[in-house]
């Protein structure tokens, strides 16, 4: 006699996580940069309204945010979006007795409903990833420390998160103490050198991340999210050195060790677009912010423990002006899903295309 007893279908928790470059977020009279005109009261009033009600819109579990100043100041947007988080941190910008937030450049941060079981600020590079900047000397530290947490999420299961901002494209130039440039930045010999030493910070910055991911995805094997503004695009030299996706084309065996772009990896019914961009620079779209996930995040994966379902990109505020009361960076939001315990992943329920 046949047995005619469905299998059960699998069942799953869901995950939004999101990034945000916020934009030099900072107290209303604080001076964050030279020649830069602190926010008024009116200013700052504006940006925390308007962040808030993107943080509001994106509703996301796990929000990785960069360019803060003032963790008040994003405890001030939290408050306004009306949701309730459990974390809001920015190490290194907190405000309080002898704490006066940020100092020389903005940090990243961490919003977020789940259980914060460790949370950590990346400062130095191992010795693999120094690099000697042309005029500077060793590049052995990130110029904004990344942020690792462990997050556990209400069924149990633990997940790592990795916050970044890496250095920008903008040429960086000789500085005397005081902070006054002292080379001549109209020159294109100048320039094309301070983009040099901009390219290999960035690239030592990202070969420090790599050697943080392997790390973790060898000695943790927990499914890992690393989120952020990358100042690069997804198959740029200095993305894929942190990622390593442009090895699995030659070596399956190379994906426990590789992270995948959410966007390439989302299910087949998943919305796409061909607005994705998340930066206008000089006119042209770019995509600097970016959501990269771990096989376990890879239905085609046979370590896989879930799936992306779909990847937004919420960069409609880019064509409203120039504000810095909005951000100039667009919102990237991902769902994912990840298999409660004892449930096998079956065909019914894999929808994620083949990593390339």
């Amino acid at each position: 006699m046949t047995d005619h007893t469905p299998a059960p279908s699998a069942r799953w928790a869901t995950l939004t996580v999101a990034t945000c470059n916020l934009l030099n977020l900072a107290q209303a009279g604080r001076l964050f940069y030279e020649g830069q005109e602190p926010y008024s009261q009116n200013e700052f009033e504006r940006k925390v309204d308007w962040l808030g009600e993107r943080i509001r819109v994106l509703n996301a579990d796990v929000l990785a945010v960069q360019e803060v100043w003032d963790e008040l100041a994003l405890r001030a947007a939290v408050a306004r979006s009306g949701l309730q988080y459990g974390t809001v941190a920015v190490p290194g910008a907190e405000n309080g007795p002898g704490q006066h937030g940020a100092q020389g450049t903005p940090r990243v941060g961490l919003v977020t409903r789940l259980k914060v079981e460790s949370l950590q600020s990346l400062t130095d590079f191992p010795s693999a990833a120094v690099l000697d900047i042309p005029g500077l000397g060793p590049h052995t530290r990130f110029e904004r420390p990344p942020l690792l947490a462990t997050l556990r999420m209400k069924h149990g299961q633990e997940i790592a998160v990795i916050t970044a901002h890496l250095k920008s494209k903008r040429p960086k130039y000789l500085q005397d103490a005081q902070g006054r440039t002292l080379e001549d930045t109209e020159d294109p010999a100048v320039q094309a050198i301070g983009s040099l030493r901009s390219l290999l910070m960035r690239a030592s910055e990202a070969l420090a991340l790599r050697l943080k991911v392997v790390e973790l995805l060898h000695r943790t094997r927990l499914p890992l999210i690393a989120m952020g503004d990358f100042n690069d695009s997804p198959h740029s030299v200095t993305t894929q050195l942190i990622a390593a996706t442009s090895q699995v084309a030659y070596d399956k065996g190379a994906r426990d060790n590789a992270l995948f772009s959410a966007w390439d990896v989302q299910g087949e019914a998943a919305l796409r677009r061909d607005v994705a961009y998340s930066h206008i620079h000089q006119g042209f779209p770019e995509v600097l912010d970016q959501v990269l996930v771990s096989e376990e995040f890879v239905a085609a994966s046979r370590a896989s423990i879930g799936d992306v379902r779909r990847v937004e990109v919420f960069n409609d505020h880019l064509h409203e002006g120039r504000d810095r009361s909005r951000s100039d960076h667009g919102f990237v939001r991902a769902l994912l899903r990840l298999r409660l315990p004892d449930q096998p992943l079956t065909n019914s329920v894999t929808s994620g295309s083949s990593p390339t």
